[in-house]
């Protein structure tokens, strides 16, 4: 038989987790210069307009 576990205990570890890794996320983004800021959000539009341009248009194809 398995080890009888505490839903409720078991429930608060997980979201403690998930609440310490939101944070270590959160820490790490928020001690970035303006400089990194920016190029992050330079690389995120670039990524977007590629995308954007690899993108099918089903109204040209009726073209």
């Amino acid at each position: 038989m398995g080890e009888i576990v505490n839903l409720r205990r078991e429930r608060k570890r997980a979201i403690r987790r998930m609440d310490a890794a939101q944070a270590q996320t959160n820490r790490a983004l928020s001690g970035r210069t303006k400089a990194e800021r920016l190029r992050d959000e330079a690389a995120a539009e670039r990524v977007a307009s590629r995308l954007e341009m690899t993108r099918l248009n089903p109204e040209r194809e009726k073209e």
